[in-house]
């Protein structure tokens, strides 16, 4: 029997990974399957080595202050593949864990395939990691198709899958019990890692209060991951805001979403969903200071959001740092509701970037097909 290993970093690259293994396990049904995953793949009968949230760090200092307890969770996630002795290990995103892991595999046992779905992000920072990354990834699958030419430089087999959170357009349709009545929606997106989700929550809901002095006909969902959801209960069941719900279901989230007139995300992958469902938006982020200052040392672009960098211009307002506060997120959202040419011309433009990084097929069809062709 051949068999997999699946290593994820966090919730997104869990959910990433369960729609190629759902594609593979139609193709070859009998594939053997162990994870460092989450609920998606629990979901879909695979086990985990050990929780994601015992991994999932965000900033420099986090990963500092865990060091140790990174270290003993790279030395046991090593151990288990070598054990399980796979055919493929297959890493999805979180570079700084998957990657690390992948080379001390590859170097332990060089007949063990490594494919690594979402390349890192050298056209953001640390270009050179090209040339190290060929010395243990044997095949990298690509969201966006100009970041082949980094791989190309270095002979690096890759492909480019397109990403999968724009295939689709979001169907409209919900059922009517779901949707509050007379209000008009406003999703809010505080991140999957638990570390963001700390940071953006109070903020968030600190916008809401701003918005509910002055206007008394919104309604707004806090979108979270399942890993999160109990941590964002915890902290709204303790507020009394009554125009608040928290939706964690990935069948409904993304209707309401659809249906919504605006969102407010933290910068990163969801924020191309949110475009593809045509739905206008501002992006927020918050690091800490010295997070803050080795991130502005390192990075080579000058924005935050994909939409963006593509097109070397903000599209998509960005509120970073001390602009990410209510007050700011406020004025934003209220001069784009008060302005709807502004409106009309963002989901324009978003658009047709979209367009151009859009896969003629299905990204997880396409990685599935790749990771078959290993296992021949």
């Amino acid at each position: 029997m051949k068999k997999i290993f699946i290593l994820t970093g966090e919730p997104s690259g869990d959910k990433l990974a369960s729609m190629v293994i759902s594609k593979l396990k139609v193709k070859k049904p009998e594939i053997e399957y162990l994870s460092v995953g989450g609920t998606h793949l629990k979901n879909l009968g695979i086990n985990t080595i050990f929780d994601l949230k015992d991994i999932t760090f965000l900033g420099f200092t986090s990963v500092l202050l865990n060091i140790f307890k990174i270290k003993s969770k790279i030395n046991k996630t090593v151990d288990e593949i070598i054990k399980f002795n796979p055919d493929i290990l297959f890493s999805i995103d979180s570079p700084d864990f998957t990657l690390r892991v992948a080379e001390r595999v590859k170097k332990i046992n060089k007949n063990i395939k490594t494919i690594h779905y979402v390349a890192p992000q050298i056209w953001i920072w640390r270009k050179n990691r090209v040339k190290k990354i060929k010395k243990f990834i044997d095949h990298i699958l690509l969201l966006f198709d100009f970041e082949r030419k980094y791989f190309d430089e270095e002979n690096i087999k890759n492909t480019f899958v397109g990403h999968p959170l724009i295939e689709s357009k979001e169907n409209r349709t919900i059922i009517e019990s779901i949707l509050p009545k007379d209000k008009k929606i406003i999703s809010l997106f505080p991140g999957s890692r638990r570390s963001e989700t700390t940071v953006l929550l109070p903020i968030l809901i600190d916008f809401i209060k701003l918005i509910n002095k002055n206007h008394d006909d919104y309604f707004f969902y806090l979108h979270a991951t399942e890993e999160n959801r109990n941590l964002i209960l915890d902290y709204v069941k303790k507020l009394k805001i009554n125009n608040l719900d928290v939706v964690s279901d990935e069948n409904i989230k993304f209707k309401i979403l659809s249906n919504s007139i605006f969102a407010v995300s933290k910068s990163g992958t969801i924020s191309l969903q949110i475009c593809n469902s045509n739905i206008p938006s501002i992006i927020i982020y918050k690091l800490n200071f010295i997070n803050f200052l080795i991130f502005k040392m390192l990075v080579n672009v000058k924005f935050a959001n994909i939409i963006n960098i593509i097109n070397n211009r903000e599209v998509i307002p960005e509120l970073l740092q001390n602009e990410c506060n209510a007050e700011e997120i406020y004025k934003s959202v209220i001069y784009f509701l008060r302005n709807p040419d502004l409106i009309k011309k963002q989901l324009a433009e978003c658009s047709k970037t979209l367009d151009g990084i859009r896969s003629k097929s299905s990204s997880a069809e396409e990685a599935s097909s790749i990771l078959l062709k290993h296992l021949s």
